[in-house]
């Protein structure tokens, strides 16, 4: 009776077999959850099996079965392992069969957590090599005449720098190499650099700017990769990073040349301001002008000496000059001249050989002699020598005491 009144009492009940009851299960799943969805996990025991990736993804309290099939695995840049932590992109797999739920993977990307942990372990491969010393980081050019941009395209960040580009330095040529910035895309990045390196001579370059604009830590993942560093390492001209924001830092930034908080900021990095090299050259040529009139003027005055100088030395001058020394030596001679003490009465005397008689000592009575007197001469002879007595020397009268 109890079992007939139990049975009795379920009448109304839906009645399911196993298959059904699982396969209503699944259609309720189906309609009753979003068809995509993100999911924040950590990957525990990852396990490769025919080409599939399974994996089990928890948060530490509850945990949920996953797997990414072999053609979506062969699509991803990342491949998690043990530890990691993951952004998924999935939807839900029930397989009615076995009442069996999991997560099929269709994408992921590695979380903040995991990317830290990408970021450091690259940074302690290349840091004893001395990738990141700043002796070897080398000057940006002064005046670049052309700058290679790798970044996306189109692109804000793009369009930014050739913005600044143009307000800043207008002469400088920009060369727009289109580069993915978003997803698994490292080796296509390393591929453009090391192609730009490699015909750097030929295009001629001063410099590359890698940039991207914005994005998330996890989005700027891709520029942590062991592989580009070194390609960026091994670029023949500097290096400037622009990525993401300026609270970013990247295995790229630390090997670059130099690293700039924004694409636009790696412009300004490189190119001279137009408006203070216009001030400077005006202040130049200020200066220039300056240093032009004092050397006029210091080179007229220098002529105006030269000048007084030459006219100093002029011939007519020098003859003047000339002729007044003649005319004082002329009347120099005429004051010493024996004739103008002939004109005042005085006499010269010679004796019969013609020379000047000095002392009556010189002579004996009988000697001829010639008196030269200013119009002739007198002939004569000695009579007599009479000696010249000192005069009197006058008397001085007494001292008085």
């Amino acid at each position: 009776m109890p079992v007939t009144s139990a049975l009795s009492g379920q009448g109304a009940l839906p009645r399911y077999s196993v298959a059904e009851l699982n396969e209503a299960v699944g259609t309720l799943l189906e309609r009753g959850f979003a068809p995509r969805f993100l999911l924040d996990a950590t990957v525990s025991r990852p396990q490769l099996k025919k080409g599939h990736l399974w994996l089990t993804l928890t948060d530490g309290d509850a945990s949920i079965s996953a797997v990414i099939w072999a053609s979506q695995l062969q699509k991803l840049g990342f491949v998690p392992e043990e530890g990691d932590g993951v952004v998924v992109v999935g939807k839900l797999n029930f397989w009615a069969a076995r009442a069996n739920l999991s997560v099929q993977v269709l994408d992921l990307r590695p979380s903040l957590t995991a990317v830290l942990r990408q970021f450091e372990r690259v940074r302690d491969l290349l840091m004893p090599e001395g990738l990141f010393d700043p002796e070897r980081k080398r000057p940006l050019p002064e005046l670049p005449g052309r700058i290679a941009l790798l970044t996306s395209v189109p692109s804000s960040a793009l369009a930014d720098m050739l913005r600044t580009a143009r307000e800043r330095w207008p002469s400088t040529r920009l060369l727009v190499v289109p580069i993915p910035v978003q997803g698994p895309v490292e080796q296509r990045i390393r591929a453009a650099i090391d192609q730009i390196s490699g015909r750097c001579l030929e295009l001629g370059l001063d410099a590359i700017v890698l940039a991207r604009g914005g994005g998330s830590r996890e989005d700027l993942a891709v520029f942590d990769g062991e592989a580009l560093a070194r390609s960026l390492a091994s670029c023949p001209v500097p290096v400037v990073c622009g990525l993401g924001h300026e609270d970013d830092t990247t295995i790229a930034d630390l090997v670059a040349d130099y690293r700039a908080a924004t694409p636009t900021a790696a412009l300004v990095a490189l190119l001279p301001d137009r408006q203070m090299a216009l001030q400077a050259l005006s202040q130049e040529r200020r200066h220039l002008g300056q240093l032009v009139r004092l050397r006029l003027q210091g080179a007229r005055q220098l002529l105006e000496r030269q000048r007084e100088r030459l006219a100093t030395w002029h011939p007519a001058l020098l003859l003047k000059r000339e002729r007044q020394w003649l005319e004082q030596q002329r009347r120099l001679l005429l004051a010493l001249s024996p004739e103008q003490l002939l004109a005042r009465g005085f006499s010269l005397l010679r004796d019969a050989t013609g020379n000047l008689v000095h002392s009556i000592h010189d002579l004996q009575p009988g000697d001829a002699i010639q008196v030269q007197l200013l119009d002739g001469r007198v002939e004569a002879d000695v009579l007599r020598l009479v000696s010249a007595e000192p005069p009197p020397m006058a008397s001085r009268p007494p001292s008085s005491v």
